[in-house]
């Protein structure tokens, strides 16, 4: 799927100081263009397995064993010293969104009265993004980390402990085309962005002395460094292949560190994303990680 991309100048809009976002708690969200699901059969993917340890996680809803990837050392380690620790033993998976992903890895869960807000706990560290795209993508089963959102947390650093598993949905060809489209000029709007934070100042003077002549003459010339610095990343055939046979979560791809997959268990994810939740998709009956035991 690629293409030559031109940056849209509408999307960059007219120059303006960004404003400071609210606080968000880690966690991932769900937007991105509604499509249709595929009503196809959602087979085990096939796609080689990179190397890593193996973990069993052990749930009041079934077992699910993960293979942690080498290539993010980071979280690779960090995952396996906090199993180790017994730090995930009891917490809940609080926040299951069917047909996108059910999140869990909040200590605060473990105690947690029904109905009360969970997301924002952690063990006080966050850690640094590794993100591998396209070579690790949202596809079905992917293991990822949750973050707080790009206005607080621009260097998308992850959350220390909780994480993700996607489930998503399948696409067509041409919705992914479409996805596609809009990822690109997100990475275009983005390198924009930290350019105009960047300029900031100077901004601010010219806005000030309400030189439009001179406001338009800098967003022109980020627009143009935007388009010499910026080679957007497209969709790769095995990306393309996944997301219309297996299905996964494709607009959250290079936005969130994926470090890992599930190996077996689905099964247990299923029945985990299917379960009644909410208002703020907790499920109604708690299901709690029991254990995470390393594969010697």
């Amino acid at each position: 799927m690629k293409r030559k991309t031109k940056i849209s100048v509408a999307a960059l809009g007219v120059i303006a100081l960004a404003a400071t976002g609210a606080f968000a708690t880690a966690s991932v969200t769900s937007g991105g263009e509604e499509v249709k699901n595929v009503e196809m059969t959602r087979d085990t993917n096939q796609s080689e397995v990179p190397a890593g340890p193996t973990l069993d996680i052990a749930t009041t809803a079934g077992n699910i064993k993960i293979r942690l990837y080498d290539d993010t050392p980071l979280h690779r380690d960090n995952f396996l010293k906090l199993a180790k620790e017994g730090y995930y033993d009891g917490v809940l998976f609080h926040r299951v969104i069917k047909d996108f992903m059910v999140q869990t890895g909040d200590p605060e869960s473990k105690e947690a009265a029904q109905g009360s807000m969970l997301g924002s706990g952690g063990p006080g560290y966050t850690i640094p993004a590794e993100i591998e795209y396209p070579k690790h993508y949202h596809k079905y089963g992917a293991l990822a980390a949750a973050r707080t959102g790009d206005n607080m947390n621009p260097e998308r650093k992850s959350s220390g402990s909780q994480f993700y598993i996607v489930t998503g949905k399948k696409y067509l060809p041409q919705q992914l085309s479409r996805m596609e489209e809009m990822s690109v000029q997100k990475q275009l709007q983005s390198y924009f962005m930290n350019l105009q934070r960047q300029h900031a100042d100077t901004i601010r003077q010219l806005r000030l002395a309400k030189d439009s002549v001179g406001l338009e003459n800098l967003r022109q010339e980020l627009i143009k460094e935007t388009e010499a610095n910026v080679k957007p990343v497209t969709m790769t055939e095995e990306q393309v292949r996944d997301y219309t046979t297996i299905g996964g979560t494709p607009h959250l791809d290079g936005q969130y560190t994926v470090f890992g997959e599930v190996l077996e268990g689905m099964d247990t994810v299923e029945k985990i994303q299917s379960a009644a939740t909410d208002g703020h998709d907790r499920p109604v009956e708690d299901i709690r990680i029991i254990s995470i035991k390393v594969e010697e």
